[in-house]
């Protein structure tokens, strides 16, 4: 008996507080300055959409952003959640195993829904806790899980940046913004640009290079890296040229998805900085 995977995004009724559309959080990240590097450095431990959908409840009730938990998290660390207090809402993964009539296999579905479950640290009293180092990244180790290869800078054009092509990149060794143009390489792949057929082929070059660069964006500002001021114009320069005003939510669902899978991937819980 085989079971096969399937994942399906379903919209839930958001709460009043929750910003409801994926596109409109990404434009607010791309346009506040230092927007995703709080929300990494608060809640790393979660994905990048949801990152931002908790400091933006955090913003509009006057929250102080930190640590999240569910209500029996927060009793298992010796915390109680004070009486009043109005849990967050993020999106959680629901899977569910279904079975068509007369089938011999499985099918594992894979469902979104918006929850209010979380409670931050600032809406707890009780037991003090150490506070929760920031995560180190190191660009190799995201390279290694995530299956790609970087191979040596061969291009012609002096002026290219870098490149990527089926699972490798390459960055030039005098490349202006290095990390940045790693991300953006990355995340060609990772948004499946560079397969020769794909989910990516109804994406246009212009929303390609918007996806891209949306990603080097999120990396870049998470991880205070510099880079993040000239993605804002490449972004805009190529959206210009695909004659739209904003990121579409297919796209940007697509741009949190990549970025949330190289921060993790290169990501090192350590209190100490690794040795270069």
């Amino acid at each position: 008996m085989r079971i096969q995977s399937r994942r399906v995004c379903r919209s839930n009724t958001v709460p009043p507080d929750v910003v409801p559309h994926w596109g409109l959080l990404l434009q607010q990240a791309v346009s506040v300055p230092g927007l995703l590097l709080r929300a990494y450095r608060a809640f790393h431990r979660y994905s990048v959409g949801n990152q931002l959908l908790a400091l933006s409840q955090c913003e509009q009730r006057g929250l102080q952003p930190g640590p999240l938990n569910t209500f029996p998290g927060w009793l298992a660390l010796g915390r109680q959640v004070r009486r009043g207090e109005r849990a967050l809402t993020l999106v959680m993964p629901l899977a569910r195993k279904r079975r068509s009539d007369g089938a011999e296999e499985f099918e594992i579905l894979t469902t979104f829904a918006f929850k209010s479950r979380w409670f931050l640290l600032s809406q707890t009293v009780g037991q003090e806790l150490p506070p929760e180092p920031i995560p180190y990244f190191e660009a190799d180790r995201a390279l290694a899980a995530l299956e790609i290869q970087r191979v040596e800078f061969d291009h012609f054009d002096g002026n290219c940046q870098g490149f990527s092509r089926g699972r490798e990149i390459a960055v030039n060794p005098v490349a202006s913004l290095p990390f940045k143009t790693l991300f953006h390489e990355v995340g060609h792949i990772l948004l499946g640009h560079t397969e020769p057929e794909g989910a990516a082929v109804e994406f246009t070059r212009e929303m390609q290079e918007v996806e891209a660069e949306s990603v080097a964006l999120l990396c870049c500002e998470s991880l205070e890296l510099e880079g993040a001021e000239y993605c804002r114009g490449y972004i805009q320069k190529w959206l210009y040229k695909a004659g739209k005003a904003a990121i579409p939510d297919v796209c940007a669902r697509r741009i949190f998805q990549a970025t949330d899978k190289i921060l993790r991937a290169g990501r090192i819980e350590s209190e100490t900085p690794p040795i270069e």
